[in-house]
């Protein structure tokens, strides 16, 4: 070409090939993240895995969703639910109701996508990064190997 650039697409040789979950170190990092159990930690990966993009707000953690992703006991779910919504991780933008209809989440690392269908008030009570204005939940010294 005749600006020297080449542009053809590269092949990134260095990973496997796919999506991938990109969670920052601020939440990794924190007090609150470090405080979670694992299934808490277990379920914020299955919700993370779902946002692309411009979704986030419609993340799913129902019973049926994650029956196939490994899943089997509803009463851990549930508390792993209960304790990321606690700790400001996710954020429920829709209530779920029976027979059918389930709940919506939205990760707080991110801003919360304006979808239709939300519950009313969801847009006006998402608080972006909620985890880190917990009790104490600041972001926790990294620490390093003398070498």
């Amino acid at each position: 070409m005749a600006n020297g650039r080449n542009t053809r697409k590269r092949i990134d040789t260095g990973r496997d090939s796919g999506g991938f979950i990109a969670l920052p170190w601020s939440v990794v990092d924190c007090l609150a993240y470090a405080k979670l159990s694992h299934p808490a930690r277990s379920l914020l990966m299955e919700i993370a895995r779902q946002f692309v993009r411009d979704n986030n707000g419609r993340l799913l953690a129902s019973a049926t969703y994650l029956r196939k992703r490994g899943w089997n006991s509803s009463d851990v779910i549930s508390r792993a639910k209960r304790e990321l919504i606690n700790a400001g991780f996710i954020y429920e933008t829709v209530k779920g109701h029976r027979p059918n209809k389930a709940s919506w989440y939205a990760v707080t690392w991110h801003i919360l996508d304006k979808l239709a269908g939300y519950d009313a008030g969801a847009m006006q009570g998402f608080q972006r990064s909620a985890y880190l204005y917990g009790n104490e939940n600041k972001i926790l010294p990294l620490v390093r190997r003398a070498a």
